[in-house]
């Protein structure tokens, strides 16, 4: 797939409390300005915060930045800066950006000061932006409630078509212009990117369309299969959810049965999970989304086994389990990732619920079981047509969701042709048993991005950044400073 967008591609210039900074060099024409509306700083007391001084940043952005003069939408950042000082983070404030893009799609950035990611980088010299990603977190979310007031399902659907990574790189190509974009050496106009997940992908497509804006890229877990739809994708993760369904059952034999009981416990009645939303057993092999991080597979055996010992004790599932069940996917609280999950890979083709279509008989439960002694597979992160009337959220969201996923206008979200001369440097972590990520096409674009440099490992999952960010992070800095032996 090549693909040249200089003339679909543009990006706002900026103005800072009301006069217009001076923009860095682009390939492409600066049509509209944004506006930096103000800044709250969070904290400075470097000793209730670690010696950390966070700042909350707020911007105006075109929604759509073909049309920069209609609609404008809010986008939240938190900028953490060293204040270790005690100096209310002059120094600190002095430091290169690294801006990170958090996995997705559709979920806003955790408080700086849980995230691994802020002492690492501090501690390597720079200052950190997280940008709750448009629709999600402070970014104008996205809410059964907030596209109800869009209007019609046409409207709906317009909106949700511009949340995807082309506009989420020009917001963060428009935030850096604001912030940084009137330095005078031409270095100091960039900024480094750290994408885990989705936000890998994000980085990628920044890299197609806006390379003059980065310094540096990592990635965790995020190198994106250039593909035009996700029926290639699916093909593949079922088969990665296969290996891991087979970790957790020889790990756990006795849970063969013991998921078919509750199954046969949850066809036998109505369960009405607490935010009003259906337990049903499709919803409840989706918890196998977990698999895919580590201690995934004990966490969900610890679910099973508390759901048997109620059910063996009272007939029921308590109101903590039911909770706790809902808790796991986040489909009420953050529904952007139910209904734009598969079109992050469209490319001009429509998604028709690709993973619903690829689905085979290992994940699909019936009570008249033909094969007792064989497991029931979990899913994955696979979005199915069902979770449309199972959810509270996305009942309201089910007509729109239904058009999503019929839509073939989507634009381009990568260039091959740039990303084949890029010159931007890019340290890219890739897990060999990812089951979100698939390993294949992972390396695939890695080799396609010129000068891309990798850190391949079986012995880390998806969520590595967190689960082990001191060893993931400290490989892909030593792939910066080529302390590699």
């Amino acid at each position: 797939m090549s693909t040249n967008l200089a003339g679909a591609w543009t990006i706002t210039g900026i103005s800072v409390t009301n006069s217009t900074a001076t923009l860095a060099p682009s390939r492409f024409p600066t049509l509209c300005d944004a506006t930096h509306l103000h800044t709250t700083p969070q904290t400075t007391d470097p000793a209730a915060a670690g010696g950390l001084k966070v700042i909350d940043r707020w911007f105006d952005v075109p929604f759509d930045y073909t049309a920069p003069d209609r609609e404008k939408i809010r986008v939240f950042t938190r900028n953490a800066i060293s204040n270790k000082d005690n100096d209310n983070g002059e120094e600190g404030a002095k430091k290169p950006y690294c801006v990170y893009l958090q996995g997705g799609p559709g979920f806003e950035c955790s408080a700086p000061k849980s995230h691994p990611l802020t002492d690492f980088m501090l501690g390597k010299g720079y200052q950190m932006l997280y940008i709750d990603q448009r629709g999600t977190g402070l970014s104008t979310p996205v809410s059964a409630m907030s596209l109800g007031k869009k209007g019609d399902v046409e409207e709906q659907a317009r909106w949700l078509k511009g949340l995807r990574a082309d506009n989420i790189v020009r917001d963060c190509e428009a935030i850096r212009q604001t912030l940084i974009g009137d330095q005078e050496k031409a270095d100091r106009k960039k900024w480094s990117v750290v994408g885990q997940s989705f936000g890998g992908f994000c980085s990628v497509t920044y890299l197609s369309f806006y390379p003059e804006g980065l310094r540096e890229v990592f990635t965790t877990g995020g190198m994106p299969p250039l593909v035009d739809n996700p029926d290639p994708v699916y093909e593949r993760t079922y088969k990665s959810v296969v290996q891991r369904n087979a970790v957790y059952y020889k790990k756990y034999p006795q849970d063969v049965e013991g998921v078919k009981t509750i199954l046969r416990f949850l066809d036998s009645k109505k369960i009405t999970l607490p935010a009003g939303g259906v337990l049903s057993a499709e919803r409840f092999l989706s918890l196998g989304l977990s698999f895919g991080g580590h201690g995934g597979i004990d966490s969900v055996h610890q679910t099973i086994q508390r759901v048997l010992n109620e059910i063996e004790l009272f007939g029921d599932i308590s109101y903590k389990m039911l909770g706790h069940i809902e808790g796991v996917l986040g489909f009420d609280e953050n529904p952007l990732y139910a209904v734009m999950h598969e079109p992050i890979y469209c490319q001009g083709q429509a998604s028709n619920w690709s993973a619903h279509r690829l689905k085979t008989d290992k994940f699909m439960w019936s009570s008249n079981d033909p094969q007792p002694t064989e497991p029931v597979y979990f899913t994955g992160e696979m979005v199915y047509p069902h979770v449309l009337d199972e959810y509270t959220e996305l009942r309201q969201m089910k007509d729109v969701a239904n058009k999503i996923a019929e839509s073939t206008d989507w634009p381009p979200l990568y260039d091959v042709d740039q990303l084949k001369k890029n010159d931007v440097p890019v340290y890219a972590a890739i897990y060999v048993d990812d089951m979100y990520v698939d390993y294949a096409f992972s390396t695939e674009t890695a080799g396609t991005i010129r000068g891309a440099k990798t850190f391949i490992t079986n012995s880390m999952h998806h969520n590595a950044i967190r689960a082990k960010s001191a060893e993931v992070l400290g490989k892909l800095w030593a792939l910066k400073v080529e302390e590699v032996d």
